[in-house]
């Protein structure tokens, strides 16, 4: 091979490589941008089931209450 197909070989396989690299960075960016959204996803689950177990502690103190009061003006 003659000196100038292998300088462009070489710089052909220099191109390819810069570009896995950049391909490489923006897999990575993106991964790490889908970790975060899934913590906060995750946050924000863990408050709706905070919330939904002290609404569901209020309504069984409720229903308590009324079943005592029922029990107490019925029998």
């Amino acid at each position: 091979m003659d000196e100038d197909h292998v300088t462009r070989l070489l710089e052909e396989i220099r191109d390819l490589q810069r570009r896995q690299v950049e391909a490489y960075e923006r897999a990575l960016g993106n991964q790490q941008e889908a970790m975060r959204l899934q913590r906060e996803g995750v946050g924000r689950v863990r408050k709706l089931l905070i919330g939904l177990g002290v609404a569901i502690i209020i309504v069984l103190g409720i229903v308590l209450v009324l079943l005592r009061y029922v029990l107490q003006h019925y029998t």
